[in-house]
């Protein structure tokens, strides 16, 4: 008799329904980073802050500070993996997904693949982040203790 504990069924159409969630999750909340940083140097919102790779940069405050923003989405990202995905060991694997598709976007938005140093730092920053704090959070919640029923006990 076979145990169905942290039994594994494959199904395609929740791994791409997580897929799309994350991706919504790092869109919308790089969205509200990046426009907390605007309110604070008082620049204009554009597209160029997500997916132009000239934007990041460490000499000019603008650059530092959407930096910041993209290091604070991880932090909100890795949150999204503890609450949608909830297991350990696929937290690597939708990290990955997310960044690969965010790079994915930058190449079709800037005509070629990103050239900049700073910008591939911060992502191998930002998927380091997400992914360690992710797995964090979601093996702290799978070796949770299981209660134990402690009732009334009989006597046999």
């Amino acid at each position: 008799m076979a145990s169905n504990f942290r039994s594994y069924i494959w199904d395609p159409i929740l791994i791409v329904s997580q897929i799309a969630l994350m991706q919504c999750i790092y869109y919308s909340f790089l969205g509200l980073w990046l426009a907390g940083v605007d309110s604070l140097v008082q620049t204009s919102r554009s597209l160029d802050q997500i997916f132009s790779y000239e934007v990041l940069g460490f000499a000019t405050l603008q650059g530092r500070l959407s930096m910041m923003a993209f290091i604070l989405n991880s932090l909100t990202c890795a949150l999204g993996l503890w609450f949608f995905i909830r297991r350990g060991k696929q937290c690597l694997d939708f990290t990955v997904t997310v960044h690969f598709f965010h790079m994915i976007g930058c190449w079709i938005y800037n005509s070629h693949l990103p050239a900049a140093l700073s910008w591939w730092l911060v992502n191998v920053a930002c998927m380091a982040l997400m992914a360690v704090i992710g797995e964090y959070l979601c093996m702290r919640t799978e070796l949770r203790a299981i209660p134990v029923n402690s009732g009334p006990k009989s006597n046999l």
